[in-house]
């Protein structure tokens, strides 16, 4: 087994009339599932979609969303999974980079995106109407374990987001050990859907992980907490992924309920919930877990390493606000500043280093970027710090990088910086993330206007940068908080000292 769409055809072969998809009222079973994505495949052949060919889908969690991904791979081409929040210049970007000639959105910016990059944009309705009249491709296409199966953009501190290829071999290899040594899958088991497909922890923890134990996924387009809640009582769920935002969220919302007087739903179905993309505040752990008697597995995991890296296992002890132990298949290490491994027992800190089944080929047409990714023995820097107890638990302490997590969502500050530095008023722009109650982090832009500039610092310059970002970025990567200064804090060289600005409330 090389493409991982084989996983798809297995489970139909073995379970065609259970549910594989549901969204609302309407299911998709596995043979309804290995149909339509093989029709899918005929169709994307016909349009003159080949092996290795990059295909950008940009739709949130819905039924489309899972046949298009399985349908690109069984012809053989690459996914190129996208926010459907973006803007068209983020969207250009990305089909740009990426050389992709076809979009699969249903957002008005997804059809002017294209339109600036030259590219083909088709709705999901568009998308079924051309698959169900096309000829089936009956075999899925042969792909090698090395061949890319995913291009998922990440971002640096530095330049504009990077193509993390994520091999075949990769997603199958995380899916599986999600499968067998985190949640336990077994054949009754329904996961919630509330993650981003789009991103990867998503993609392979919930859809791929479903799809490769032949298991009832359960999608929920847009979060909110009280849909969430009911969705698991309706469908009786018993595998709930989400980051801490959403664990707070539900949790307030149950309050709010049984305040009211109102029935909270039945969360007795879940036996196991799982957290990641931010650390998960313990206080929210332990109330979640005695409200709803699920157990929370917390774990670690980057774009590039497919995600899963560590996890608290739930055959062995588990630490709350530690990221856990290596998963089955990967090795980690840390390194100090000048790339001595940290000896095991130190309660030294230093940068995770990763190696093993899950990290990608390297960045898309990036070899410098990839070589100072991977090293020559294969070991990928994860940018992030922390220590390891004596038990081999890890604990993140910081991030090297100056990534910001908003509600679950990666922001890197470079590209906020680079619109703020387009409004012809901004002479200096800083952005970091400060501490946010709801969303853990806030964006907060640190700003010197241009003293030829016609705004003055106050509340309507500040709205109107406001507006000039949220017109070019995705709705949860504009600043809500902006501070105007005279100067930003710059150190010998000129560089700017985040660390030296002031300290704001998101």
């Amino acid at each position: 087994m090389a493409n991982l769409a084989d996983f798809l055809t297995e489970s139909a072969r073995r379970r065609p009339d259970h549910v594989a998809v549901r969204e609302g009222e309407d299911e998709l079973t596995y043979a309804d599932l290995d149909r339509l994505t093989a029709l899918g495949a005929g169709w994307l052949r016909s349009e003159g979609i080949a092996p290795g060919d990059t295909v950008v889908l940009s739709l949130p969690n819905i039924r489309a969303f899972v046949v298009a991904y399985y349908a690109i791979l069984k012809a053989g081409a690459v996914v190129v999974p996208m926010n459907p929040m973006f803007r068209p210049r983020e969207i250009e970007y990305y089909l740009t980079d990426s050389g992709a000639r076809l979009i699969i959105g249903m957002t008005p910016e997804a059809e002017e995106g294209a339109r600036q990059a030259g590219a083909t944009c088709l709705s999901p309705q568009e998308l079924m109407e051309r698959i169900l009249s096309a000829e089936p491709l009956t075999e899925v296409t042969p792909r090698d374990d090395e061949d890319a199966a995913v291009i998922l953009y990440t971002s640096g501190t530095t330049g504009r987001p990077k193509g993390a290829e994520l091999r075949h071999r990769n997603l199958r290899s995380n899916a599986a050990t999600v499968v067998d040594t985190l949640v336990h899958l077994n054949p009754d088991d329904t996961i919630v859907g509330c993650l981003p497909l789009f991103h990867v922890f998503g993609m392979t923890s919930a859809m791929n992980a479903a799809i490769v134990s032949g298991v009832t996924l359960t999608l929920v387009p847009r979060f909110s907490a009280e849909e969430a809640l009911r969705v698991i009582e309706r469908d009786r769920a018993t595998v709930f992924e989400g980051v801490p935002t959403m664990y707070a969220a539900m949790l307030q919302t149950a309050r709010a309920l049984e305040g009211r007087g109102e029935p909270v739903p039945d969360l007795s179905s879940l036996r196991v919930c799982v957290s990641g993309g931010a650390s998960l505040p313990v206080e929210v752990l332990r109330a979640f877990e005695s409200t709803f008697d699920a157990m929370i597995l917390e774990g670690y995991g980057l774009s590039e390493t497919s995600p899963v890296v560590s996890f608290n296992h739930p055959d062995r002890d588990r630490k709350p606000g530690s990221i856990g132990t290596p998963i089955r298949g990967v090795e980690m290490g840390l390194r100090d500043a000048t790339g001595r491994d940290i000896e095991e027992g130190s309660d030294e800190i230093g940068e995770i280093v990763i190696r093993g089944e899950g990290i990608m080929r390297g960045y898309w047409n990036r070899p410098d970027a990839t070589a100072e990714a991977i090293d020559a023995d294969g070991w990928f820097r994860s940018g992030d710090l922390a220590r390891r107890d004596e038990d081999g638990y890890y604990f993140i302490v910081d991030r090297a990088k100056d990534m910001i997590i908003r509600g679950g969502y990666n922001v890197y500050p470079r590209e906020v910086e680079e619109v703020l530095y387009e409004h012809p008023a901004v002479m200096e722009a800083a952005v970091v993330g400060v501490p946010h109650e709801h969303y853990g982090e806030e964006i907060a832009a640190f700003v010197a206007l241009r003293p030829e500039s016609e705004l003055s610092a106050g509340d309507e310059a500040a709205d109107e940068l406001r507006a000039f970002c949220k017109d070019r970025l995705a709705g949860y990567k504009y600043p809500r908080v902006i501070r105007f200064v005279e100067g930003l804090p710059k150190g010998a060289t000129g560089k700017i000292l985040k660390r030296e600005l002031p300290t704001v409330e998101g």
